[in-house]
């Protein structure tokens, strides 16, 4: 990948101080990988324990046989199959076999530790990368990378618990809602700059289970008050919840009869209560008779327990093995990976959220408790750390004129830092104007009042009225929505309420919902896009009580959007010159994941491409893949469609493509690169033969942990850096295009910027043409009066990916709610054996309906 051999100069300079610290040295020698095998002496584990207890016997391991066995050689491990070492500790073709003896909860086991030589890792590489030598990759001095970052992890094992290259302590934790606890922690990264190796230091949160009970614990993630009151949560949903909840979840069994804890992970839960829930036992003072058993009568006579709440179902354990809740305890220092309900959300995003100056000092504070280079470990790979964090030349880009209609007052007015208002505005270009439409109320009119209903409903046709889209319905028809009743027949009701012309379908349904309830908003949805093929926007029921002309205007942005116009845009002439004046097409593209555990769960890829010229309208394509799938396929037949629809709405083809593509790591950007590049290209060439029009490929990075803290009053008023700050020298990588990008003005909180990286460049892009173009269609964002953190084509991408579950019916829920006949119990998502030939699950592209399919639906 190469990269252009100059910095942008547009703009003025300034510096800012990084959460990079400089390494003053480096280990260049060999570095030796190996390879390790933990078992017990006797027998084998059946899968690889969790790499708290991995890392515990190593460790103990190390300390027994270093100054002997080990040849004094500190090694560094990841608690999987690979470990690190400064020397060898053993000869190229040696196995090394260590015993050690571990103790945990009281029981002691013995342990064979066996250490191979995999590779020898040539440390040089990292001083020939970050020196900009051409021929060395991001993948190859991966190996170099990943063992620096074990040595300098292995300092801050000692007193947290870590996961992955984040460390965590419960000294700086609280409570939140649903047995959880949010802890406090850093992450620590060995990153390459340019003729630099730095170490990324940031600061990070997390949601771990809170320890104790776990029948407390349960009775927080229902909502009820005690745990006799369970019993009348043990519908299909709360079993659901409380699955969802203890998948994979390590706790203890303590009750008379067996010594110690007893500590076991959670399969799934029983699909039938305790006191009914039975097995053939064989009673050990009448052997030979084996007789029909439930769990509660089994725990009675066993071990003379007679337990309280029966009713509840039992946890389902190894060999299916099965466990009374009430009896169980949540295990320390477990990391919860389930979705955050909304009151866990808001508690993340306050504890989270800490001012830029204060986020800089905890990094400082991190740095002086670790004490690097005090550490061994890190001394015995030859690195030593400076002790401040990196300044860097930055650079803040001016920003666009943003355009409104011509009915405005001032229609073009140029934002000071990143946010405007829409007073006395007009959208650039009015939607086809609404005619036919209806209110749907799925709320009980006794909450919710007719009259209420309708007030709103004046403001909002005010309201589009005077900004320019045109409502000439001013009184759709209002129905109330019977609540237990299937939402696309309520749907269907209110659409039959409005009076269309022959053939005419409806324009538009404003649905009213009582709550945030996610399951009510993908039913309307998914019955939008795939049925009745309506616009929908929905709103919840709490903005009719004091009708804001504000929260008004944000439903005109949309509705205008949806129905065919734009609200706002760059000077043509402007937009021109930054795409050199050719017909550009402007794609973003993102894959997401179902939540890990998943697996009978298809990943969604999401492509958005303009369709006119000024890169304000977008129609979108949805790709079902195989789950946890990266590579985009059928991107060809997505990106033909995009081409065809530039067409349809310019009447001339593109002469340049733009294709910004989330969801990418830096060890995959050639992969993926070099895969999508092709589709393209062969979507081009499909079109038309030799029609090759010029492609800049960037992948774009927000999942990052680079932060900037402005020197002096460089900062807005929340202490970031102002929108347009670009940082594209010092700690990004040689040899490669890329930069950091402030668009958006931070709200609260330390901001976080996008990283940009151009993989292929067609068009020969300078750093300043591509940084400023990436920054002013920042301010082109349709349902916003403010520049946004990411290029709209990936944010439009985004919004398409997230309404994805609405297309497909079993996307929505997050946990697998259908007991299993064979297995006896209710499993969690990851228990579902997916089946690779389900034509459900196929690779393929998911229709939205034909009234919708070239409609920026998803705003």
């Amino acid at each position: 990948m190469s990269a252009d051999s100059t910095y942008g100069t547009v703009g003025r300079r300034m510096r800012v101080v990084a959460n990079y610290v400089e390494f003053e040295k480096f280990g260049e020698g060999e570095i030796f990988q190996y390879d390790i095998e933990l078992q017990p002496a006797t027998g084998e584990f059946k899968k690889l324990p969790a790499p708290a207890f991995m890392r515990a016997v190593f460790d103990q391991c190390q300390r027994l046989h270093r100054q002997s066995r080990l040849g004094n050689v500190h090694m560094v491990y990841d608690a999987r199959k690979i470990a690190y070492a400064p020397r060898r500790v053993c000869g190229p073709t040696e196995t090394l076999r260590l015993e050690v003896s571990y103790a945990e909860d009281g029981r002691a086991a013995t342990y064979v530790v066996q250490i191979r030589e995999a590779a020898v890792v040539d440390g040089s590489v990292l001083r020939r990368f970050i020196g900009g030598e051409r021929g060395v990759d991001i993948a190859d001095i991966q190996p170099a990378l990943n063992a620096l970052d074990l040595a300098i992890g292995s300092v801050a094992h000692q007193d947290m618990v870590g996961f992955g290259r984040s460390f965590f302590t419960r000294a700086q934790s609280m409570q939140t809602a649903g047995g959880l606890e949010l802890w406090r922690g850093f992450s620590l990264s060995v990153r390459p700059g340019t003729e630099r190796l730095y170490l990324n230091v940031n600061t990070a949160v997390t949601a771990m289970y809170a320890p104790g009970p776990l029948l407390d614990a349960l009775v927080q993630v229902l909502g009820v008050r005690d745990a006799s009151q369970l019993r009348g949560r043990l519908d299909q949903r709360g079993v659901r919840d409380m699955a969802a909840y203890l998948r994979g979840l390590a706790l203890y069994l303590r009750h008379r009869g067996i010594a110690g804890k007893r500590k076991f992970a959670v399969k799934g839960v029983t699909a039938a209560a305790l006191d009914r829930e039975s097995f053939e036992w064989e009673d050990p003072s009448r052997p030979g008779q084996a007789e029909p058993i439930t769990v509660a009568e089994y725990y009675a006579r066993r071990y003379n327990i007679t337990l309280r709440y029966a009713f509840l179902p039992g946890l389902v354990g190894r060999r299916n093995a099965i466990f009374p809740i009430e009896l169980c305890e949540i295990a320390d220092n477990q990391r919860f990976r389930g979705k955050l309900d909304e009151r866990q959300t808001a508690d993340m995003v306050r504890f989270a959220c800490q001012r830029p100056s204060d986020n800089r000092s905890r990094i400082g504070d991190v740095l002086q408790q670790l004490d690097l280079g005090a550490s061994p470990v890190v001394r015995a790979f030859g690195m030593a750390l400076g002790t401040r964090l990196a300044e860097v030349e930055t650079r803040v880009l001016p920003a666009p004129t943003v355009n409104y209609g011509r009915a405005s007052r001032d229609a073009a007015l140029t934002p000071a830092s990143g946010a405007w208002n829409m007073r006395d505005k007009c959208v650039s270009t009015p939607g086809a104007p609404l005619e036919h439409w209806a209110v749907l109320v799925l709320a009980r009119q006794a909450d919710v009042q007719q009259h209420r209903v309708q007030a709103f409903v004046s403001m909002l046709v005010d309201t589009c009225n005077r900004t320019g889209y045109a409502i000439r319905a001013p009184r759709p028809p209002i129905t109330y929505g019977n609540l237990a009743a299937d939402v696309s027949r309520e749907m269907r009701r209110a659409c039959d309420a409005i009076r269309l012309p022959p053939g005419r379908p409806p324009q538009l349904l404003l649905v009213v919902l009582q709550s945030t309830n996610a399951l009510v908003y993908q039913s309307v949805k998914n019955c939008a896009y795939t049925t009745l093929g309506i616009h929908t926007q929905c709103m919840q029921a709490k903005h009719l009580q004091r009708p804001s002309p504000q929260y008004c205007a944000n439903l005109c942005l949309k509705i205008n959007a949806k129905l065919g116009g734009t609200n706002q845009g760059l000077t043509p002439s402007h937009l021109q010159r930054l795409v050199r004046g050719k017909p550009t097409l402007f794609l973003g593209c993102d894959v997401t994941h179902p939540a890990p555990g998943e697996l009978h769960k298809p990943s969604i890829a999401s492509v958005v491409g303009s369709t006119d010229y000024m890169g304000l309208r977008y129609a979108a394509t949805l790709i079902q893949l195989p789950s946890r799938q990266e590579l985009v396929a059928k991107l060809q037949e997505a990106v033909v469609r995009h081409l065809k629809l530039f067409y349809k709405g310019t009447r001339t083809k593109p002469r340049h493509v733009i294709f910004y593509r989330d969801g990418v790591s830096e060890t995959q950007f050639a992969q993926v690169r070099d895969r999508e590049l092709i589709e393209i290209q062969r979507a081009c060439s499909s079109v038309e033969p030799g029609y090759k029009p010029e492609i800049t490929f960037v992948a774009v990075l927000k999942r990052h942990n680079t932060r900037f803290f402005p020197l002096g009053r460089d900062g807005d008023r929340t202490g970031n850096c102002v929108p347009g700050t670009v940082v594209d020298r010092a700690i990004t990588m040689p040899l490669l295009f890329d930069f950091y990008l402030f668009s958006h003005a931070a709200i609260q909180g330390t901001s976080r910027p996008t990283r940009y990286c151009v993989l292929h460049n067609d068009a020969a892009f300078s750093p300043d043409e591509i940084q400023q173009l990436t920054f002013h269609l920042c301010f082109t964002y349709a349902i916003c009066t403010r520049s946004v953190s990411l290029v709209p084509p990936v944010y439009y991408a985004h919004r398409v990916a997230d309404r994805a579950r609405c297309h497909l019916v079993d996307m929505g829920a997050g946990f697998e709610d259908a007991s299993s006949a064979t297995s006896g119990y209710y499993g969690g998502a990851g228990s579902t054996t997916r089946r690779s030939e389900d034509p459900d699950r196929a690779t393929k592209i998911i229709r939205t309906h034909e009234h919708l399919d070239e409609s920026m639906y998803f705003m």
